[in-house]
């Protein structure tokens, strides 16, 4: 009956380690704008108005509008612009710019 006792725990703790890991990738992206979904290695996002910002792998990206058909983005302090089908790179981020519109813009960022 020991053994039961001195293992179970260890299950339980075992359990808990396993289901934190598998959250890992879930919540590599946080938002406090519009639609973000992550895989475990991109995110994808589009931020409307200016000012909207993204927590995305580890890195806050904010929108600081659209000027000229380039998106205007701040990754982690460092400033950007991106066009529609361009790729920049930021800090530890490569951003992959799919749609600018007047007042968003839609992108998958990935860790360089």
């Amino acid at each position: 009956m020991s053994s039961t006792t001195t293992t179970r725990p260890a299950r339980i703790a075992a359990g808990l380690v396993a289901s934190g890991l598998l959250l890992v990738p879930l919540t590599a992206c946080t938002f406090t704008s519009n639609n973000v979904s992550c895989t475990t290695s991109s995110c994808s996002v589009t931020l409307s108005g200016d000012g909207a910002e993204a927590e995305i792998l580890g890195t806050t990206l904010t929108f600081g509008g659209v000027q000229d058909g380039r998106a205007s983005l701040g990754v982690g302090g460092t400033s950007v612009s991106c066009a529609e089908g361009e790729s920049v790179t930021a800090g530890p981020l490569e951003l992959q710019c799919s749609s600018v519109t007047d007042d968003s813009v839609e992108l998958t960022a990935s860790l360089n």
